[in-house]
């Protein structure tokens, strides 16, 4: 039986009358679920990382780790700083099923790609989410990367492929493992079904959270040495590293 929801179905009622930010309950005053003030008042992530959007100081600064060791990721895309409430609706739509508040996060969040192509940062030729193992689809009944892809993929109408990148390895939950045993518990986690639709083309990979980015870089060398031409990481959370 197939865990992940149709996302043909709508997730939130989508009324053209004023609708109530998700946030604070008040009348929002955009397109989107949530007013002007909440929006403001959300963590955005400013200065960070050239290559993996890690939280800095100042802006244009590459952090020690992306010094030593250059990511195989090209463009990392993260609009916050895993904080409140960005932390909380996470969470909420990650772990409870609240799905509103995952599309109107994903909707922020095209928001934010749409602004940069229109910019121009070259556009991927296809959106790829980050697979959960079985096990754990089945426990949850949906992937939230999953979701998030196909909500961005029809807003930016963006190909979204979930079938080529498999997770194949049971893993321990990478939540409290610091970089070396993240690293280590992703060995030989991910496989491609067929490295054919990815041959030569521009992949972006979708996730929720960007931690120590051990997962999308795992992902990224496997996708690169089957050939895809360039790997994006886009997510919705950066976490600043630990003691900060």
């Amino acid at each position: 039986m197939r865990c992940q929801p149709h996302n043909g179905h709508q997730v939130y009622i989508w009324l053209k009358t004023v609708q109530p930010c998700l946030l604070c309950d008040e009348p929002a005053d955009t397109q989107h679920s949530i007013c002007t003030h909440c929006e403001t008042d959300l963590p955005w992530l400013i200065d960070q990382c050239e290559r993996c959007a890690l939280p800095m100081p100042m802006s244009g600064l590459t952090c020690a780790q992306c010094s030593r060791q250059p990511p195989t990721f090209s463009d990392v895309i993260v609009p916050w700083l895993y904080d409140f409430p960005i932390d909380a609706l996470v969470t909420r739509f990650k772990h409870q099923g609240k799905w509103p508040l995952g599309r109107l996060l994903a909707e922020l969040l095209g928001r934010t790609l749409q602004h940069r192509f229109d910019e121009g940062l070259r556009r991927p030729d296809v959106l790829i989410p980050v697979p959960l193992a079985s096990k754990r689809l089945r426990q949850r009944g949906y992937n939230q990367a999953a979701m998030l892809a196909q909500w961005l993929g029809k807003s930016l109408s963006l190909p979204v492929d979930e079938k080529t990148v498999r997770r194949v390895k049971e893993t321990p939950a990478q939540q409290g493992l610091d970089a070396k045993a993240r690293k280590r518990n992703l060995r030989e986690a991910f496989a491609l079904t067929d490295p054919l639709p990815i041959l030569n083309k521009h992949v972006a990979l979708i996730d929720d959270v960007l931690t120590t980015g051990s997962t999308v870089d795992t992902i990224a060398r496997l996708l690169i040495g089957a050939g895809a031409r360039q790997v994006d990481v886009y997510c919705l959370a950066r976490t600043p590293k630990p003691g900060d």
